[in-house]
């Protein structure tokens, strides 16, 4: 099996996919908060495990790249 990158909209992304913003953040996404800080073109992927707790806040037409295998 071997792994990419795939490009998506950042709206596209759901609980379980890792996640690589263009900043080269990358999130193992637990959970995706929409309407963050209220406003509606933003969102946040949030990472919340025992290693660590990370939020990733994006614009929702924001280009990602989530981890594939295929």
């Amino acid at each position: 099996m071997s792994e990419s990158w795939r490009t998506v909209r950042a709206d596209e992304v759901s609980a379980g996919d890792v996640v690589r913003s263009s900043t080269g953040d990358v999130v193992t996404v637990t959970r995706v908060e929409t309407f963050f800080l209220g406003r509606p073109n933003m969102i946040a992927f949030i990472e919340d495990t025992p290693e660590r707790w990370y939020k990733r806040p994006v614009a929702v037409d924001a280009t990602v790249e989530i981890l594939s295998s295929s």
